[in-house]
């Protein structure tokens, strides 16, 4: 029986195949010396574009990963919560596949809970974080607005970031779960309330394969998600919870 993880990397995918080899060298190189054992759970959304092969590939060649292929559901969020049922690790971290998480600011992430945080978040927007200069203005803009958006419902400063580690115990600890869309990390902040919030400076990467997978249809979601978190911390200070 294999030896149960020290982390486990939550990582969801849609035609990310071009992507994951170099993703899985990345986390391999930065774990190296620094956390051990480890795995990554890749949760496809039924891409059809090689990402089964290529994860038997690295299988056979000794990486920690599994696949968890999903055939009738698609969406970030809720691929997220499926990864986390699959998870054993005493850490969990939730990172992009499209190569804008750098490997070794993973690192960086997991630490500050290994050192007792309940939910680190990497952030863009805190010193020694940062964009790639690549960014169009209407990524940039898009992700603006968004944060603005969030910011009263919780005190981070990069809200949206979707690169994150948690303790396993914080998910059992909140209301359950309910994810629009594609942000996961605001949704868990939410309503799971975690007591010990750390935000980890983060370099942002563009993306330089495959394609985004921000759309209209991801936009709408968000707001229809943004809503339904204020009706639960409305419903919340109605009662006397906050």
């Amino acid at each position: 029986m294999e030896p149960r993880p020290f982390l486990s990397i939550i990582t969801p995918t849609y035609k990310e195949a071009v992507n994951l080899p170099h993703l899985v060298a990345e986390l391999s190189e930065a774990m190296a010396h620094e956390i051990s054992p480890w795995e990554i759970i890749v949760v496809d959304d039924d891409s059809r574009d090689g990402t089964r092969e290529k994860c038997q590939a690295m299988k056979m060649n000794g990486e920690p990963i599994r696949l968890v292929e999903r055939k009738h559901q698609r969406g970030l969020a809720t691929a997220v919560l499926e990864g986390f049922k699959h998870a054993r690790g005493e850490v969990f971290l939730v990172m992009d596949a499209d190569l804008s998480h750098r490997g070794q600011d993973a690192v960086s992430i997991v630490r500050a809970v290994a050192q007792g945080a309940d939910f680190a978040l990497g952030s863009r927007y805190i010193p020694g974080g940062s964009t790639d200069d690549r960014w169009t203005v209407y990524r940039l803009l898009n992700s603006k607005v968004a944060s603005l958006m969030a910011k009263p419902l919780i005190s981070v400063s990069d809200p949206m970031s979707g690169f994150f580690a948690l303790s396993p115990s914080l998910l059992k600890r909140g209301a359950s779960l309910a994810p629009v869309g594609y942000k996961i990390g605001l949704e868990i902040l939410i309503r799971c309330a975690p007591r010990n919030v750390v935000e980890v400076p983060i370099h942002f990467r563009t993306r330089l394969r495959g394609d985004s997978k921000l759309t209209l249809r991801q936009q709408l979601l968000y707001i229809r998600h943004i809503l339904s978190l204020y009706r639960y911390k409305w419903y919340r200070f109605r009662s006397g919870n906050m």
